[in-house]
């Protein structure tokens, strides 16, 4: 738990990560006997699942755009005609619930599994006030006293006797929603909700049931780029034709190749004398 302040006042609530759900399921009375909404939340590594859970799970998978394999950890049922209502599920298979159904303000009721504390007494167990102190009594501080006449001879279903505490699925009702973390999914609820820390509780309000709408994010639009030129840059007509006929005299007017360099060769009869004369002085 933790606390958030709201003005002078101090607040005690409970973080609670509520989703991304994923509808894996909606029931109808007609083939299932009765109305229900069935969501999965968390993962698990998928070789301890089963072949069964793992087709249910990639049907809902795929219906929501998710490629890879839905493992799913939690799967967990809200009936929907529960205490003679009538009422119809909005949603359908593949469908994502998350923080955004709920609003700040709301009234709801968290259902999870209380802690175990082993075999206590009728004091810690059932709130007894325990015996005096005084008065004649000796050890019998915590003891729950007498628990029925002589006449029936056996006890009674239902009598507060010691025994297992806690571990139990537990309610707790009249909850108030406080703060909203819509990007991290987290409700703050007043107050404490059954179960230890990273246990698994089951959030109800009344209203209509909201999905949560994916954003579709729209591709920016490119427009043409437009090179804007001043007045001052804009030359007339007539000077731009005269500079490219000068341009175009300059061309013509270098020369299409290099002359080609002249080279003294010498006759042969020359240089077979030479030849010689060399031969001769060596």
């Amino acid at each position: 738990m933790t606390q958030v302040w709201k003005g002078d006042a101090v607040i005690p609530v409970t973080r609670v990560q509520a989703g991304p759900c994923l509808v894996t399921q909606v029931k109808n009375s007609d083939k299932d006997g009765y109305q229900a909404v069935q969501v999965g939340y968390g993962a698990k590594k998928e070789k301890n699942m089963t072949k069964p859970v793992k087709g249910h799970l990639k049907k809902a998978g795929k219906l929501a755009g998710q490629k890879e394999k839905t493992d799913l950890r939690y799967v967990r049922e809200f009936r929907l005609d529960k205490n003679g209502r009538s009422e119809k599920a909005e949603v359908k298979m593949g469908d994502i619930i998350d923080v955004t159904t709920f609003k700040v303000g709301d009234v709801i009721k968290v259902t999870g599994t209380s802690k175990g504390k082993g075999f206590q007494g009728v004091v810690k167990r059932h709130g007894f006030s325990g015996q005096k102190a005084t008065h004649g009594n000796k050890d019998q501080l915590r003891m729950p006293g007498s628990i029925g006449a002589t006449e029936p001879a056996h006890v009674f279903k239902g009598m507060r006797m010691p025994g297992h505490m806690g571990n139990a699925k537990s309610t707790t009702t009249n909850l108030e929603v406080i703060q909203i973390d819509e990007e991290n999914n987290i409700l703050y609820i007043r107050g404490s909700v059954p179960g230890a820390r990273n246990s698994l509780v089951m959030v109800q309000g009344p209203g209509e049931l909201k999905v949560a709408v994916p954003e579709v994010k729209a591709e920016p639009v490119v427009e043409p780029a437009v090179e804007v030129v001043k007045d001052e840059d804009v030359k007339p007509v007539e000077k731009v034709k005269t500079e490219s006929e000068t341009v175009n005299a300059e061309v013509k007017a270098e020369p299409a190749a290099e002359e080609a360099k002249t080279v003294d060769v010498k006759p042969a009869e020359e240089v077979k004398a030479e030849n010689k004369t060399e031969e001769k002085a060596k």
